[in-house]
Order: C-alpha cells, then structure tokens, then sequence
C-alpha cells in the first residue's frame, strides 16, 4: 500500500486522483504511527519550506520519514516534499529540512520567478524511475525555489530554465522530483507506474 504523507501543506487530491487512476491501493496517512501500514510513502508538498518543515516537526513526521529513509523504504518527494528531503532552504533561513541529501534549496536564477508551466528533463543517468520517458517528456513545474545538492551523484536528471538546476534526484530508496507528476499526463503517470513498481 502506498501512503500519501499528510501534514497539512500538500496537494493529496491530486496526487491520490493520479494513484486512483492507476489501480494502486493507497491511503491518506494523518499520523506517523500509520505509516506501518504502508510499504512505500510520498511526501507532497506545495507552500513555503519553513512552514512545511515545522508542520512535518509538530505533527511527528520530520523524524518518522528520517527513520523510514535509514530503513531502505521506498519514499518519494513531489516538489516542495523533493525540496525537504534536503538540509535546508535560504527561503527559511535556520529552519531545517530532512537531511536526507546533503544540499541547500535556493531561489532560480531566472527573469521569471515562479516557474509556471511544462519544461522538460535533461536526463544525466538511467534511472527505473524514468523508464520509458524520452528527453522530449514535458512535465508540468510550479516553483520558486530549486534544490542544489552538495553530491552531484545524486542528480537523476536536469531542468534548464535560465539555468540549468537538478529536477530528478535519488539515492537508494529515496527519490525526488521537482515537478508534478499528477499534473502531467500521461507520461506524469507512468512515471509513477515506474515508482510503485520499480524503484
């Protein structure tokens, strides 16, 4: 079963409607203590860092999802929820993320900020995450904010946008992606098909 992590700063309709269309078993998950039902978890996430890290520090979640990473299970973060699987944001400076991935979220470089809109990956090494998606795959972005991880090896793929920033991420059992799968069609969705029944 997969667990939708809830901590009141995700988009859980969207991402559940997604799942729902694939046929996967799914539960929105309010507490940590119910993560035991779930063999694998994603953490969603729309807002700002700061705010988003003190709710998963308050409702119990920072260190339920430390201790499921150190486990080896399967977690995903979907943009802001990619964003925390880090140390920290200069959006909400001394405010601390998971510390899953070593690095610092910071602002795009870019002459419009938010990014708004379909962009697409520049693929920097093969990952089941991304079977079956060609690098003309679009997916749908909205952020302000980009992760930049302190150990390249951990970049699955690239976005340009002005710059070019990480937009992919994974290591062992945990994997990020800046952009909204659950937004982005059909190609969105088989890369969730590839999560649930690859990564």
């Amino acid at each position: 079963m997969i667990g939708i992590v809830d901590y009141g700063a995700g988009n859980l309709f969207s991402v559940g409607k997604a799942l729902d269309f694939l046929g996967a078993d799914f539960r929105v998950l309010r507490s940590p203590g119910r993560s035991r039902e779930a063999d694998r978890l994603i953490l969603p996430g729309v807002g700002a860092f700061g705010a988003a890290a003190e709710r998963l520090e308050e409702s119990g979640w920072m260190e339920a999802l430390r201790d499921w990473a150190r486990r080896g299970r399967p977690l995903l973060g979907i943009c802001l929820g990619m964003q925390l699987l880090f140390e920290s944001s200069v959006e909400s400076e001394g405010t601390a993320g998971l510390g899953l991935f070593p690095g610092v979220c910071r602002r795009l470089n870019a002459r419009k900020v938010p990014q708004i809109g379909w962009n697409r990956l520049f693929v920097r090494r093969p990952h089941p995450l991304l079977e079956g998606l060609s690098e003309e795959t679009h997916f749908y972005f909205v952020h302000g904010f980009h992760v930049d991880p302190e150990n390249p090896g951990v970049v699955i793929a690239e976005t340009r946008y002005d710059e070019a920033y990480a937009s992919v991420v994974g290591q062992g059992s945990v994997t990020g992606v800046q952009f909204h799968p659950e937004k982005s069609g059909p190609d969105g969705l088989r890369l969730l098909s590839n999560w649930r029944e690859r990564c």
